[in-house]
């Protein structure tokens, strides 16, 4: 099946659709744009407003384990954005100081990822420890919870 992002003139992912891979093809080679044409018929949306997007695409990692099959980032979903400069699927934006990563097409903080828990924490039989972003002092903060 091949998968479609119905997006807004402001690039919002609207709605995802399937089609069958047969509407597709063209002489045995997939075509984006026989996609596109259907949606726009069968669906009274612009062509150029349907974007391919992939199942199995997240983080710009292929769920097969075969990253040359990675397809615009990640799959996309309702509220998304199209980014058509950098052809990602944005989710999101979790944090408002939270920058852009292209490379792996998924939101980081300026300060990069939280630090490892300790052996002792992830040993701990009366607690679980997690960290927690803190958009105000834009840093990681631990948290203790029982188990």
């Amino acid at each position: 099946m091949a998968h479609f992002a119905k997006i807004s003139e402001e690039n919002e992912v609207l709605q995802v659709v399937t089609l069958s891979d047969d509407i597709l093809l063209n002489n045995g080679i997939e075509d984006e744009s026989l996609g596109q044409q259907h949606l726009q018929t069968h669906n009274n949306w612009p062509s150029h407003l349907w974007i391919k997007t992939s199942f199995n695409t997240f983080h710009n990692q292929h769920r097969s384990g075969d990253n040359s099959r990675a397809f615009r980032g990640n799959y996309a979903g309702v509220g998304y954005t199209w980014d058509s400069e950098n052809q990602i699927f944005w989710p999101p934006k979790p944090y408002v100081s939270w920058v852009k990563n292209t490379t792996l097409a998924k939101w980081e903080p300026t300060i990069g990822q939280p630090p490892a828990l300790t052996p002792e924490q992830e040993n701990d039989q009366n607690n679980d420890y997690s960290y927690d972003w803190n958009e105000n002092d834009q840093n990681w903060v631990l948290l203790t919870n029982p188990k």
